[in-house]
């Protein structure tokens, strides 16, 4: 045996004891090929192919050489142009979302997202997927040395040596990436040849690259550290690419940082080795209680049901036996009844005898026999007449109702056992996603997590007395939730979905908490914030810093502009649009309005009625002539039936106002105001389906449609505000946040 393949031999007995380090969390088998997560955990490259198959339905091009799991790299194919909605980071909705001034690609990449295995959190690939992971090659390589010291016996033969000459290899070539013996290592290597500057190590099967090379740029070397990602970066990503704002260090640096961080960490670990024997020990000492301990409760409470079997076992007997005795009773008294009647039958029973009695000439002897027996027979007569039986056939009152009870056993648990939580509804919003949100009572001990589940009762086009198809009916569960809140992704538009919650302590589950019921909007939302570059007015309108809400304030140019009026006309709407436009699809999005505020009009308009508002200002504006103005003239009407590039919806004085001859599901009689004039709701929805050229207005927390009508969608259009006087237009916080987000 070599001189390596004996150092080999003594580096055995560590390398075995680390193959709990070595084995991937998703296959459970020893590392192949593996990758690095952004999260730091390292998954096999055919895990993570699977992992993307298995919950984005991706299609991978197998033939190809970057996919092959020898390669440092892996690509997947050119993005797709589906799931908009979950295309925050990278753009929006695949060209159909544009913004001022500027026009986006057509083509969106798709953001790939998988569970780690390790820490269980969502890891987002980016654009190109696992393209951009780094191969571990330190875990590689120490995977296959344990491989060999497994072996042990198992040697790497030599890839020149041919048999019946075959030797086992002393060095494996790194440039070449290929074993040889002494003799074939020195033949192909010979002294004076660029071929003997070539790397070499100990005999292995595991060629890695020499340099590692950027993923993102892949004819770069990486020779930075990026601090922010944790990972090894080139100079391109630094100078303009994802990493240009971050702070990194150089590749040395960060070696020797790191190494020194660790070499400290594995002293500490080695020093505090009889702690952690000691501790090991007063674990194992727990685990025995446990098994003890859980006995113990396993035997007590299995008394306690047998001594409540016994119970209700004695119990049954003793009821059972009073219906017996309550039925032999009554069918004695029946039975005698049956007799008493057959003896007045003739020739039988007491009328028999009486017939005999009649024969007695004695008349002394008759008065002596027949006084009792006229009583008998009296008797009889009467209970002809008035027939009643001797016992009631009914046992209503051994009828027994175990509801109750059956409540109790089905509540029958643990003291440990924790009290349900409850769905906080003004906290819990159901988009294309929902985000659930839930409390516990406040003097609840901690659980450990909580479980969400949720189901579709009624799908997209359904009546409630329709049964669902598929998954109607059947409860999904998230994975486990460890604060009180969390998201549910891609529900169905247009569907009523319900919800439910439940903790867990100690491996025991609290009773479900009440259902509720959430309808998801009819279209993807749309994320936008305020726009406050086009038209924006500073002297009257206020945008908070997440630009996610408006408020109108009456300034001092209101009140310059109102000495000028000496007529009832009022000062103009000053308006405000999304920062993002539309140009294809279905989309929605919802709101807030002040409920005090004086007016308030919302709806959409296109990028040519825009530029009408803002680039012809009046200071006054008559009703009568402004055809959104809400007020009811002739010509108002007669235009409003006019497909127009614009639709806006009145709200004001906590109201919300419906324009005459609209299609409004409720359609009210054009001739009675009253009909048309709603109470505001909390939250108003807007679904503007451009293919269509259709805009519907909805009440966002039912879900219902107050009102619809064409729009003409010949530009692209932007969500539309106008405020007058006091008043307040607050975004909904899913809708704002994809967006800034973005």
């Amino acid at each position: 045996m070599t001189a390596e393949m004996r150092r080999g031999s003594m580096a055995a007995v560590p390398i075995k004891n680390i193959e709990r380090e070595l084995i991937c969390p998703i296959c459970k088998e020893l590392f192949t090929h593996p990758l690095i997560l952004p999260c730091q955990h390292s998954v096999c490259h055919k895990c993570v192919r699977e992992l993307l198959m298995l919950n984005h339905d991706d299609s991978f091009d197998a033939g190809s050489e970057s996919s092959l799991p020898g390669s440092p790299r892996s690509r997947v194919p050119s993005p797709s142009m589906e799931r908009l909605d979950r295309l925050v980071r990278s753009g929006g909705s695949r060209g159909s979302i544009s913004s001022p001034g500027w026009r986006r690609g057509s083509v969106t990449p798709r953001v790939t997202t998988i569970p780690c295995p390790g820490c269980q959190h969502d890891i987002d690939l980016g654009e190109r997927g696992i393209s951009m992971l780094f191969r571990n090659f330190t875990l590689e390589s120490i995977v296959e040395r344990y491989r060999q010291a497994a072996r042990a016996a198992v040697a790497i033969m030599c890839n020149i040596c041919k048999p019946p000459n075959l030797q086992e290899a002393t060095k494996s070539c790194m440039d070449c990436k290929a074993s040889y013996c002494n003799e074939c290592f020195k033949l192909h290597h010979p002294w004076g040849t660029p071929k003997a500057q070539h790397e070499y190590v100990g005999p292995t099967t595991n060629f890695r690259p020499k340099v590692l090379m950027c993923p993102e740029h892949e004819m770069e070397k990486v020779n930075m550290y990026c601090e922010v990602c944790k990972r090894p970066v080139c100079h391109l990503c630094k100078l303009g690419g994802s990493h240009a704002n971050h702070k990194v260090t150089s590749m040395s640096s960060a070696y020797k940082i790191l190494k020194e961080k660790l070499a400290k960490s594995i002293h500490y670990l080695i020093s505090k080795e009889d702690q952690v024997r000691t501790q090991i020990t007063e674990l194992e000492l727990l685990i025995s209680q446990t098994e003890e301990n859980g006995q113990l409760a396993e035997r007590q409470a299995n008394e306690h049901f047998e001594r409540l079997l016994e119970t209700l076992q004695e119990r049954r007997s003793e009821m059972l036996r009073s219906i017996e005795q309550s039925r032999n009773r009554r069918m004695e008294q029946l039975k005698s009844q049956v007799e008493e009647y057959q003896g007045m039958l003739e020739n039988s029973g007491l009328v028999g005898y009486a017939q005999e009695v009649l024969k007695e000439t004695d008349q002394s002897c008759f008065v002596q026999t027949a006084k009792q027996l006229h009583v008998r027979i009296q008797k009889a007569t009467d209970s002809l007449r008035t027939f009643h039986p001797a016992a009631d056939t009914c046992f209503d009152e051994f009828v027994l109702d175990t509801s109750r009870e059956e409540t109790l056993l089905k509540e029958m648990c643990f003291g440990g056992v924790p009290d349900p939580p409850l769905i906080d509804l003004s906290q819990s919003k159901v988009y294309n996603e929902a985000s659930i949100s839930w409390r516990l009572a406040d003097d609840h001990l901690p659980t450990d997590h909580h479980v969400l589940e949720y189901r579709r009762l009624i799908g997209p086009s359904q009546s409630p007395s329709q049964e669902d198809g598929e998954d109607g009916g059947f409860w999904r569960a998230t994975d486990r939730v460890y604060g009180s809140n969390t998201l549910v992704h891609d529900l169905e538009p247009d569907t009523l979905y319900s919800f439910r919650v439940r903790s867990c302590r100690n491996s025991m589950f609290s009773p479900y908490s009440p259902e509720v019921t959430f309808h998801t909007p009819p279209a993807p939302v749309f994320g936008f914030l305020f726009s406050d570059k086009c038209g924006f007015s500073t002297e009257r309108l206020v945008l908070n810093k997440r630009r996610d809400a408006v408020e109108s304030v009456a300034g001092t140019a209101f009140l310059l502009a109102a000495e000028r009026v000496q007529t009832g006309s009022y000062i103009s709407l000053d308006y405000i649009i999304g920062d993002t436009g539309i140009s294809q699809g279905r989309h929605y999005w919802a709101f807030k309005v002040d409920p005090h505020s004086y007016m308030v009009k919302v709806g959409v308009a296109s990028d040519t009625k825009i530029i009408e508002w803002f680039h012809n200002p009046r200071d006054t504006s008559s009703p009568r002539y402004d055809h959104d103005s809400g007020h009811d003239s002739g010509s108002e009407d007669a235009s409003y039936e006019v497909s127009q590039p614009f639709i806006l919806l009145t709200l004001g004085m906590g109201k919300l106002f419906i324009p005459k001859a609209s299609s409004s599901t409720a359609n009210p009689p054009a001739g009675d105001p009253g009909n048309r004039v709603l109470p505001m709701p909390q939250r108003l929805g807007v679904c503007l389906d451009y293919d269509s050229s259709r805009v519907f207005f909805y009440d966002a927390d039912t879900m219902r449609c107050i009102y619809e009508r064409q729009v003409d969608c010949s530009g692209t259009m932007f969500p539309a505000f106008g405020l007058m006087g006091s008043g307040k237009v607050q975004l909904e916080e899913f809708i704002a946040a994809k967006r800034l987000t973005f």
